[in-house]
């Protein structure tokens, strides 16, 4: 899934650019957007010093753990052949061998050793009562805290015997008195207690659920057969719970397994009431004879203290269309008047001007007046909005009078500014990672050191990265038409005198100028002499490349409406360049449109008009890019065009593609995006399929759906499969494909077997409507799951095997040391990265009735990574799951307005409404923005969305 939903920090790594961006040429992996817009909220992060790129611990030993070294995977894998021949086809695919191609070398890994506890532990459920104000992590947090203090805690004995995670599960390291109850009189940390009687009280009522016994996943770690659906998720969710009890006291938690510490690195401003955290990931996972914890460097952006009142006005103007209310919502605040501690539940529709209300002293009263009043407080700022701090009442105050509490983290959705500045704050080159995890990660995650809790329940944790083997796949040959890339050890190559294998003709196409007030950067209108030279010289780089571009352009202008504050959407500014593009006649196939500047309500909201609503397509380009004449830019921009006119960039050799060209193959890729923070309640998720339908591997065509909101499995599969087979057989003479590889992105390592329950049937199905009286349409099918959100990094141990960052060489693979016990999976790093940590992608092969070796898959999802079309180098996900990725992003400018928080008139939905049928409201706005989507014959079957 992606969330632009999926938040939280960033860990590390290099920033993605830019996808769906005008200027986004390099795929995954390459360098962040560009920082656009002045911060006129504060300082912009500039980052922390850059530590000097090198190999992780070079020149120290490095030797491949021995539960690795002695080939026990080995020998336990070929066991699996056998077992396999026994066991139910139906199950997930036993891993068949372990890869051999390519340059063998050894790796460090962020993994750590974890001594498994002798055991039992005992599993207690927790019940908080009374259950009215708990819903608050930070009050459920304070209970515990409390409940810790009371001697009915202690008599328990539970005091440094227990973990729990602060809300309904609490571990034991030995059986607890039952029944077990434990009052806990409650007030806040900043308050003095406990309270009189009286005062507010919860009860603990902690009840046995179940014995875990850590013998059976030793079982499971040995890879014993009978083990093999094991269920380990209760000891694993169990561990982690008792990792969590030290960072728990001394860090903040910031989502699952995530820890943050003032004290880890020195926060940096981000500008606009934010700056970035430095923290640590840490998670119990499985391995081959080896329990292990994978730990990671982690960045997340907090409030800084102070003023909210200048806060939010700092915020909103660092980016245009930033909204206060999503900064505000659910910030903890100290009143300066009077000094007590609340919530800002909401963002008020009124200001401490306009807002009045009856008082026994002074009658019917401003806001304004009365703070003057009462309190002898002049507002600074009486025409800002109030903020709602009530709980079921309103309670307005001015946000001057508000201080930001301390230690707080930002969960609303980041404007692009800010996320530009995260990753370079985040940036850091692998030694410099490695190094924080070794020293400071462990030390803070309370690893290095057995606390109470390690010591009491017999956990250990080995101070030592792991070392794993890993081999460097060959790169693939990457043809052109007359002649063969020559690609670097960065995994890339340029377009200097190649020309497309296949190039598109294009006859009738427009220019569209975009004059949005940057005079410096836009040319002087539709018939500037400089936009001739310039077209001309983009036209003979296209004929020059291989395409057949017939004719001059139509030109046109759009003058836009100014940005205006209450046009967040940028509704006028579409508007006038709807109103330009119905002028255009004969209607062009493509246009060319020169953006003013890098806005993206500009652009999305032209991607919404001229995708759904004209059924044209479009490249967009900065005009004060392409103003230079750079002959690459030219050659980058032409890569967009001949793709989305149906040609073909380039393609894999013979040899390189062989697997490929054995039988009529299928590429597909899916993925599934959600709303994310600040979205409107309802936003529906988008589901996107694409498949290729040439034997040259370079066209995916896509559908895309929307569904329902947050559902994480594709809804209308089948049909969204059908057209992918319908439109693969009208153009491979009326043939459908033998086999169809699907490697499906997004999905989280918990729902794999729901992709092979729900979505495989339905593929199935799909494969049924072809099916005829007197023959089955039976393809074989093979199901890869893709991931990107994990942890796991790997560090050269030697300079041969590094580039020249410290980071993987491309092509570098991992498949033993800390992948699946039982199951098909493995780490690949197709892509070179350009700075920071590069993190993996994981494979894992769910079903397969391919019959996939090791070295087949691997070295085929290496070789598509080199296919993504308007890249000419490795991307860091197989490019058949990227383009739905790209796909779903194009989606989202479809439902742009519900996405930032706009809904109906504008107001935010989550204001005013509630409920189902607030949602199902939602849902049909959502389906007149979409409006049956890319649907016309123009867009529909071509890759549009590139």
């Amino acid at each position: 899934m992606s969330n632009r939903g999926r938040g939280g920090g960033y860990r590390g790594g290099a920033g993605g650019g830019g996808r769906g961006s005008p200027d986004s040429f390099r795929g995954r992996g390459g360098p962040p957007p560009p920082f656009r817009g002045g911060d006129r909220g504060g300082s912009r992060a500039r980052g922390p010093p850059r530590g000097r790129r090198g190999v992780f611990m070079q020149g120290q030993r490095a030797e491949i753990d021995r539960r690795i070294a002695d080939n026990s995977d080995k020998t336990l894998v070929a066991s699996f052949q056998a077992a396999h021949a026994r066991t139910d086809h139906d199950s997930m695919p036993f891993r068949p061998d372990f890869g051999t191609d390519g340059k063998e070398i050894k790796l460090r890994t962020n993994f750590f050793p974890v001594r498994v506890p002798e055991g039992p532990l005992y599993e207690y459920d927790v019940a908080i009562a009374p259950v009215a104000g708990t819903a608050v992590r930070r009050v459920k947090r304070r209970i515990y805290q409390l409940a810790e203090r009371t001697t009915a805690w202690q008599q328990a004995g539970m005091v440094g015997t227990v973990a729990h995670d602060s809300s309904a599960k609490l571990i034991a390291a030995r059986i607890l008195p039952q029944p077990l109850t434990i009052r806990v009189p409650y007030y806040d940390d900043d308050e003095s207690g406990p309270p009189q009687q009286g005062g507010k009280e919860y009860t603990l009522t902690i009840t046995f659920i179940q014995e875990i016994n850590t013998g059976n996943l030793v079982s499971y770690l040995e890879g014993q057969p009978q083990y093999r659906n094991y269920d380990i998720l209760p000891i694993i969710a169990a561990l982690n719970i008792i990792l969590a009890a030290a960072p728990g006291r001394t860090g903040i938690m910031v989502g699952r397994n995530r820890y943050f510490f003032r004290s880890a690195a020195q926060p940096y401003r981000l500008g606009g009431g934010l700056e970035a955290w430095k923290g640590f990931y840490s998670s119990v996972r499985p391995a081959h004879k080896q329990l292990m914890v994978n730990v990671n460097v982690c960045t997340t952006a907090f409030y800084v203290p102070g003023n909210l009142a200048v806060a939010m006005m700092e915020f909103r103007d660092c980016s245009f269309g930033a909204r206060m209310d999503a900064f505000c919502r659910s910030v903890r605040v100290k009143t300066t008047h009077l000094g007590y501690r609340k919530s800002v539940k909401k963002l008020a529709h009124h200001t401490a001007k306009t807002y009045a209300f009856d008082t026994p002293e002074y009658g019917r009263i401003t806001v304004q007046d009365y703070f003057k009043r009462k309190y002898n407080i002049i507002l600074k700022y009486p025409e800002l909005q109030l903020v709602d701090v009530g709980g079921q009442k309103k309670n307005y105050l001015p946000a001057e009078v508000c201080e930001i509490l301390p230690d707080q983290p930002f969960r609303a959705k980041l404007t692009d500014e800010h996320t530009a500045s995260m990753i370079t704050v985040a940036c850091q080159p692998p030694n410099v990672n490695g190094e924080a995890i070794v020293n400071q990660g462990l030390n803070q995650l309370g690893l290095r050191t057995a606390g109470p809790e390690l010591q009491s329940f017999g956990v250990s944790i080995g101070p030592e990265m792991a070392v794993v083997p890993g081999r460097i796949l060959p790169k693939p040959n990457v043809r052109y038409s007359t002649n063969t890339a020559t690609i670097d050890d960065r995994a890339s190559w340029n377009l200097r005198g190649v020309k497309f294998s296949v190039g598109a003709r294009l006859d009738r196409w427009a220019v569209l100028v975009i004059k949005d007030g940057f005079s410096r950067d836009e040319f002087a209108g539709a018939q500037d002499p400089e936009l001739f030279s310039v077209v001309t010289g983009f036209r003979n780089m296209c004929n020059t490349s291989g395409m057949n571009v017939t004719s001059d352009p139509i030109y046109a202008e759009a003058q836009l409406p100014r940005k205006n504050n209450s046009d967040p959407m940028r509704k006028a500014a579409i508007e006038a360049i709807r109103a330009t593009l119905l002028k255009v006649k004969p209607k062009p196939d493509l246009i060319l449109v020169m953006l003013a500047s890098g806005d993206k309500a500009v652009y999305e909201g032209l991607k919404h008009l001229c995708d759904v609503f004209l059924d044209v397509a479009t490249v967009c380009v900065h005009s004060s890019k392409i103003r230079k004449s750079n002959p690459q830019y030219f050659a980058n921009v032409a890569l967009k065009v001949n793709v989305k006119m149906g040609g073909t960039n380039h393609k894999l050799d013979p040899n390189s593609g062989k697997w490929l060209a054995t039988a009529p193959t299928m590429v597909v890729g899916m993925d599934v995006t959600h709303p994310g923070p600040g979205s409107v309640r309802g936003t529906p998720s988008i589901a996107a399929v694409v498949a290729s339908v040439d034997s040259h591997f370079a066209q995916y065509p896509a559908s895309l759906e929307i569904q329902e909101t947050r559902k994480e499995m594709i809804t209308n599969l089948k049909n969204m499969m059908v057209d992918r087979l319908k439109l693969f057989q009208s153009k491979n003479n009326g043939k459908l494909p033998q086999r169809i590889l699907v490697y499906r992105d997004g999905v989280s390592e918990g729902q794999f077997d729901i992709v092979r329950s729900d979505e495989r049937p339905q593929m199935f199905e799909a494969f049924g409507a072809f099916s005829t009286p007197k023959a089955q349409y039976k393809p074989k099918l093979t199901i890869i799951i893709c991931g990107k959100r994990h942890h796991t990094r790997f560090y050269p141990t030697e300079e041969d095997s590094a580039a020249g960052d410290g980071n993987p060489r491309p092509g570098t693979v991992v498949d033993r040391g800390v992948t699946a016990v039982y199951d098909f999976d493995f780490f690949l790093q197709a892509h070179g990265g350009l700075q920071g940590t590069t993190r993996p992608t994981h494979y894992y092969v769910v079903h397969d009735e391919i019959g996939f070796r090791a070295n087949e898959i691997q070295g085929l999802t290496n070789s598509l990574s080199y296919m993504f079309a308007r890249a000419t180098k490795a991307v860091s996900l197989v490019s058949p799951a990227y383009y739905a990725d790209v796909a779903c992003e194009r989606g989202r400018c479809y439902l742009r307005k519900l996405l930032y928080g706009h809904a109906g008139d504008g107001t935010t939905a989550s204001d005013t409404r509630s409920g189902s049928a607030a949602e199902e409201e939602i849902m049909n706005e959502a389906k007149r923005l979409w409006n049956n989507g890319v649907s016309k014959k123009g867009l529909k079957d071509t890759m549009f969305y590139l």
